[in-house]
């Protein structure tokens, strides 16, 4: 019988020693798993800032060959070599900003750890950009009327006014964009019409015994609503004395007021509360 719980004792202690390793383990893993995804995401910062930093320095030297420019201008004959090198030098350095920068904004794309500090600061990097192209095409203008005129410069401003313009035209097409998705997230519609208007809408459906349902029916006329911007729409005229809403908004989220002729106006006091249930409004008017 001794030797009996003495087994089961050993037993017991192997099967929760087992346990215990197993818990160890899986913490383990989990922590390596933690690890992995730490120096991943510290990888990519790395790399973001290395990339960062060089467009900087790039900028920066941009800047110096810019300045020996404008003093070569001052001068003439032989300071038009070294003008045309340095000019060669600012395009080559725009060139490869212009590259990186890009770099950065596909590691933004696939990078789901990007914080909006690291996009703001590559919008700032592009608009940096942008100026100094420009700024660039003025100090060729100036070049001009000094009659220190270079061919080789021209190339360089052909290229960096097409730069722009790209640039331009993916800062409009990206606005535009973001524009877009922000009408859709405050977009909302709304609707006034008698009961019997309503129901012919299919807006109102009377099929119910116990009352009338509101948008029930999926075949509703969406064509017959008005489409706002919940934003900037919070008044809205009824042009009824005898109004009902339909729809649920929250109770004190909008008032209804009467214009001089004792007719009624929904003031919208809250959009974001207002709208917080449904984005459709009905009301019932007579």
């Amino acid at each position: 019988m001794k030797k009996l719980f003495l087994w089961v004792a050993c037993v017991v202690m192997l099967t929760a020693c087992d346990g215990l390793g197993n818990k160890q383990r899986n913490l383990q893993q989990q922590n390596d798993s933690l690890q992995t995804a730490l120096s991943q995401k510290n990888a990519e910062v790395e790399e973001f800032m290395n990339t960062f930093n060089l467009i900087q320095e790039g900028f920066r030297l941009i800047n110096e060959a810019e300045g020996r420019v404008k003093v070569a201008g001052e001068g003439a004959g032989s300071v038009h070599d070294q003008v045309k090198e340095d000019m060669a030098f600012i395009a080559q350095t725009m060139k490869q900003n212009r590259e990186k920068i890009a770099e950065l904004q596909k590691q933004l794309k696939n990078n789901t750890n990007a914080t909006s500090q690291m996009k703001q600061a590559v919008n700032n990097l592009t608009a940096q950009l942008v100026e100094k192209a420009q700024q660039l095409a003025e100090l060729q203008a100036e070049l001009a009327a000094k009659d220190v005129r270079i061919a080789e410069l021209d190339d360089m401003i052909v290229y960096l006014q097409t730069d722009v313009a790209l640039l331009r035209a993916d800062s409009i097409a990206k606005e535009r964009i973001i524009d877009a998705q922000d009408k859709a997230l405050n977009v909302a519609w709304f609707v006034y019409g008698t009961k019997d208007e309503l129901k012919e809408q299919n807006i109102l459906d009377d099929r119910f015994l116990a009352k009338d349902k509101v948008l029930q029916n999926a075949n509703f006329n969406k064509d017959y609503f008005t489409q706002i911007d919940i934003r900037h729409d919070t008044e809205i005229k009824l042009y009824s004395k005898s109004v009902k809403l339909l729809t649920t908004h929250p109770e004190g989220s909008y008032q209804l007021d009467k214009d001089e002729k004792g007719l009624y106006v929904l003031n919208i006091l809250d959009p974001s509360l207002f709208w917080s249930v449904s984005r459709y409004l009905v009301i019932q008017v007579k």
